[in-house]
């Protein structure tokens, strides 16, 4: 096994893989409102065991998620936009 190739031995670099960002920001997004649910049944004993906190950390969590889908869609209509041929 080599550890360096020349040029003329190197494979061309794959094309990027295409994802949609909205499903993963979603994703998190729901995972931090099932972490928020959970803190609001066992709120007693995360503030007992001073964990308190996590609710807000929760909160956060789904605001920068709301946040993260709107960014993400904004630069999804953006690259649409750009890929028509129309400008605004």
């Amino acid at each position: 096994m080599r550890f360096w190739l020349s040029e003329q031995e190197r494979r061309p670099d794959p094309e990027p893989a295409r994802a949609d960002a909205r499903k993963a920001v979603a994703a998190g997004t729901a995972a931090w409102l099932v972490v928020l649910v959970a803190c609001l049944l066992f709120q007693s004993q995360l503030e007992a065991a001073g964990y308190g906190w996590l609710a807000v950390a929760a909160v956060v969590g789904i605001g920068l998620g709301l946040v993260g889908l709107l960014v993400v869609q904004v630069i999804r209509r953006r690259a649409r936009q750009s890929a028509d041929g129309s400008t605004d």
